[in-house]
């Protein structure tokens, strides 16, 4: 199968995945206690989150969690990190990864990366189109997944 006949049904996968995770994030959100004004706010504009897959691991306190995000062109998700591993994989355009005291990182669909715990960070969609990357964090279970950065 050549890349180009494959790139449809990535994105149809994609628009099913992030219609699926937004709905599933509603409904975790409200069986929390939160108000759907709350989860949206909790989105920043151009980046849509939606959560795939959160497991306990044999380890003690820690928890792995997947997420797929998609980013709009030219928008940079803000400075943050997260308390544990993140483990990147673009699956669609071109992401710039600025992780503090290390030169910027560019990365293409195919391609990963390996954040460290407590890494601060940022992201941004560098190419003419849509992007996206599948995140998987290694965290501490029970404590936010993210942390703006000052």
């Amino acid at each position: 199968m050549s890349a180009q006949s494959y790139v449809p049904s990535r994105r149809n996968f994609l628009g099913r995945a992030a219609a699926l995770g937004a709905a599933v994030a509603a409904a975790a959100a409200i069986v929390a206690g939160a108000s759907l004004s709350q989860l949206a706010q909790a989105q920043q504009p151009g980046i849509t989150r939606s959560d795939l897959l959160r497991h306990d691991l044999s380890v003690p306190g820690r928890e792995v969690i997947q997420v797929l995000v998609a980013f709009d062109p030219g928008v940079v998700a803000a400075r943050h990190s997260h308390p544990g591993e993140e483990i990147v994989y673009v699956v669609e355009g071109v992401l710039e990864y600025r992780l503090d005291g290390r030169p910027p990182v560019t990365l293409k669909a195919g391609e990963g990366l390996f954040i460290p715990a407590g890494g601060i960070h940022e992201v941004e969609n560098v190419g003419g189109g849509k992007a996206a990357e599948l995140a998987t964090y290694i965290v501490e279970k029970g404590k936010p997944l993210a942390t703006i950065a000052e």
